[in-house]
């Protein structure tokens, strides 16, 4: 019998073609198009093995070569070492909530929920799968696509988000002269270029992006700093307030527990899981906590400082920065278009790891409707994906724990694509949509408020992980001892 290791080796590995198949065409039938030369350029990058060729397939124990561990920590750094995570903080005086209780809700939910993406990374190199490729051990080949439809719309929602906030940054430089929308198109191609040329690129790419970010992070904190003291006062801060703002910390860091293992895969088998574990959670939260803070600082500082606000309304969190970086001039202008280009670090990340979501599911339409209230749509975006993706963690942790023990060999590569050897996934999906009936009534948004988040707050999140994780024992239990695997 052919193994799954044998079949992947019949596709051509990680950066490596058959050059004379795919030597770059030419024409004799008259002048060259530019299509010619964008597939010829394709061809010669592809070649040269710039461009990884391998889809969503475990990775061959072989071609798991990468050593370098330390990229693991410098592409979490520099996901989120941008100005996202500043827009991301500035929810919470938004939401009435004073500098000092949003800096203690970042801290604690961050530090918390930070755990799940960092411990995932380190089955990258053991099991060689990506995320999603994991998940058909606990949904089965086809149901799978349910969750993996979910994680296509939260990712895709982030690239719009993160798009919208660098098109905003290039329009506020501009001085309106530039419009929002061509700044959205300007990051979203820039964006391709990176993302195209996969694993290799990406993580070179990454280990420098994050240094421009700070330097103009720290400038433009610098050049504000005097204003940033001068907060809004707030009332003293009740429990469903603290709780919903950590939904919100946690909707933005679990999710990319969902992607996790797409960036380790390629690292070897042999690669200490404490050292992943560490350069992936101090390498996400270090970022995370220190830019979100600013965040909460520069929204509790807006309403009191007549020239910020007048920004902010005009272009938001682009408006925002230019009128923090306006006492360097010229060079504060610069600085704006600096911070732009640092959400490439994680537009090009999220956007690899849609184009493996996307080889694991027919593509579908979907639309996102912009409206005006760019917070409040951004909050209700997170809401929802941080509901599902607890679901989807806990069914997953409780198939690697419980079922699987911890054991990465219990994952059998040659069943990845093989719907008579994975589970049928009836368990799993159960599990994460009866977890809904507790969850429903406990969260707390704009367009509904349960009853028992009235009380406490939105605890949506946490009773979406604990209670998929509670259900999935005895249904997965159910489905093994009649289905037998």
């Amino acid at each position: 019998m052919v193994t799954a290791d044998e079949r992947l080796e019949e596709k051509p590995p990680y950066g490596a073609v058959d050059t004379e198949k795919n030597a770059a065409v030419t024409t004799n039938d008259g002048p060259v198009t530019i299509w010619t030369r964008i597939r010829d350029l394709a061809h010669r990058a592809i070649v040269a093995g710039r461009v990884e060729l391998r889809g969503v397939a475990p990775i061959p124990v072989k071609e798991r070569t990468v050593d370098r561990t330390i990229n693991i920590f410098t592409l979490w750094w520099s996901m989120n070492a941008n100005i996202l995570p500043i827009a991301f903080g500035m929810i919470g005086p938004a939401s009435g909530l004073s500098l000092r209780d949003s800096a203690l809700v970042i801290l604690f939910f961050v530090l918390l929920t930070t755990l799940l993406p960092a411990y995932l990374s380190t089955l990258g190199p053991k099991i060689g799968m990506r995320q999603m490729i994991q998940a058909r051990y606990s949904y089965g080949r086809y149901l799978v696509s349910i969750p993996v439809f979910l994680n296509l719309a939260t990712m895709t929602g982030f690239c719009i988000i993160i798009a919208v906030i660098g098109g905003q940054c290039l329009s506020a430089v501009a001085d309106g002269n530039l419009s929002v929308t061509v700044g959205i198109v300007i990051i979203s191609l820039v964006t391709l270029v990176i993302s195209f040329c996969g694993y290799k690129w990406l993580h070179i790419y990454e280990r420098y992006a994050w240094i421009p970010a700070f330097i103009a992070i720290i400038v433009a904190a610098g050049c504000g700093g005097k204003d940033l003291a001068n907060q809004v006062p707030t009332e003293p801060a009740k429990a469903s307030a603290v709780l919903s703002y950590g939904m919100i910390m946690a909707s933005y860091m679990v999710p990319w527990a969902c992607l996790a293992s797409d960036f380790t895969t390629y690292l070897k088998p042999e690669t200490s899981s404490v050292k992943i574990f560490c350069y992936s959670y101090f390498g996400l939260a270090t970022p995370t906590i220190l830019l979100m803070t600013l965040g909460a600082a520069v929204g509790g500082a807006i309403p009191n400082n007549p020239h910020w606000q007048a920004k902010y309304d005009e272009s938001l969190v682009g408006g925002i920065l230019d009128a923090m970086l306006a006492p360097a001039g010229g060079f504060g202008k610069f600085l704006v278009v600096v911070l732009a280009f640092t959400l490439l670090g994680n537009l090009a990340a999220t956007s690899y790891s849609i184009t493996l979501n996307f080889q694991m599911l027919v593509p579908v339409l979907f639309k996102y409707r912009r409206g005006g209230q760019f917070f409040l749509n951004m909050e209700n975006f997170l809401a929802l994906i941080g509901y599902w993706s607890s679901a989807f963690l806990g069914v997953v942790l409780v198939e690697h724990f419980v079922y699987r023990k911890g054991d990465c060999s219990r994952y059998d590569p040659e069943a990845w694509n093989d719907a008579r050897l994975l589970p049928w996934g009836v368990a799993a999906l159960a599990s994460s949509a009866l977890c809904f009936a507790v969850v429903v009534p406990s969260m707390a948004q704009v367009w509904w408020t349960g009853p028992i988040a009235r009380t406490t707050g939105d605890i949506g999140f946490e009773l979406a992980f604990v209670v998929s994780a509670l259900l999935y024992v005895p249904l997965r239990w159910v489905e093994r001892r009649y289905l037998g695997r």
